[in-house]
């Protein structure tokens, strides 16, 4: 009649499933700022990415007689990547991306749980290897739904200050609510705090990584300015790329990012400056997926190093 178990007896009702639909929940206001301002071609790719993403994970459940589906990982890997290509692209690519997310960055592993890196970024850097011309082309901002199909290209704020093109750069305010050319979902910085808190609330991550990451490149970009030390504009830096949308929703992954506190600022700090290294002198005018990616890879050495490990209850150092 009852299952007697070890210590500890702790019950939570957190669950896969909440967790990925209160991501889910999350990410929508950000995606409705990207259709606001991209119109249809920014809802388009994200709609295949994430049919794709989910049709790719049932298929691989079917062959080895798993019921994963229904945890609704695959939608929220579907999602982010969606939200982090450019809108109007081919939509085969994000179709691509979405299988390649699911197979190479996942199943491959042995599934969810097991993988080593986020997958929607393995989808992404993917899709920037193979086709950096349609990964690099970016629509300008014009609000409205059913948009003009021959919409203007433009630069992102990071391709001006990297290429040192004429075009003026956005304001601050155009930066903070999305104004801007950019990925489908990471361009309004409100629109992605306001997600932020909402996973603060549902205490479904914690400030270490986030805040760890965010601050090094505030810091850096402030203390390497392009005019000289100390002469950076910390705040572009922050509203600028994929930084906000990488903190918060990729570097706090908890199968592919440290579990410990020290552990989580030690990622945060080592993603922070590899982001300034590629951003300052790499050939990308971005790196916060290439960020996530490396740190990624030395998670498990992260979690295993002496300093990192909290103490046991208890326990007297001698």
């Amino acid at each position: 009649m009852y299952t007697i178990s070890t210590s500890p007896r702790i019950h939570s009702d957190l669950s896969i499933r909440k967790t990925m639909w209160d991501v889910i929940i999350a990410l929508a206001p950000a995606l409705g700022i990207g259709i606001y301002f991209f119109g249809a071609q920014a809802l388009y790719p994200v709609i295949i990415s994430i049919f794709t993403a989910i049709i790719t994970e049932a298929v691989i459940s079917k062959i080895r007689g798993r019921k994963t589906i229904s945890n609704g990982s695959a939608i929220v890997t579907g999602l982010l990547l969606g939200m982090i290509i450019p809108p109007g692209v081919l939509l085969w690519l994000p179709a691509v991306g979405a299988a390649c997310a699911i197979i190479l960055g996942k199943e491959v592993f042995g599934g969810l749980g097991r993988n080593i890196f986020n997958p929607a970024l393995i989808g992404r850097a993917i899709l920037m290897a193979s086709w950096p011309t349609f990964m690099t082309t970016w629509l300008a901002p014009q609000s409205g739904l059913f948009r003009r199909i021959d919409a203007e290209t433009c630069a992102t704020p990071l391709a001006i200050v990297k290429l040192n093109l004429a075009q003026g750069l956005p304001s601050h305010w155009n930066l903070f609510i999305g104004n801007i050319g950019g990925c489908i979902g990471e361009t309004s910085a409100l629109a992605l705090l306001l997600g932020a808190a909402y996973l603060f609330i549902r205490k479904r991550i914690s400030w270490h990584t986030p805040l760890s990451y965010i601050g090094c490149v505030a810091l850096l970009s402030w203390i390497f300015g392009k005019n000289g030390l100390f002469t950076g504009d910390a705040l572009f830096s922050i509203l600028s790329g994929g930084l906000i949308l990488g903190a918060f929703f990729m570097a706090t992954d908890y199968v592919t990012t440290p579990i410990t506190p020290r552990g989580k600022i030690i990622f945060g700090l080592g993603a922070g400056i590899i982001v300034v290294l590629i951003r300052l002198k790499g050939g990308y005018p971005e790196g916060v997926a290439y960020s996530i990616l490396l740190m990624n890879a030395v998670s498990p050495l992260i979690d295993r190093w002496k300093w990192t490990i909290p103490r046991k209850f208890g326990e007297i150092n001698a």
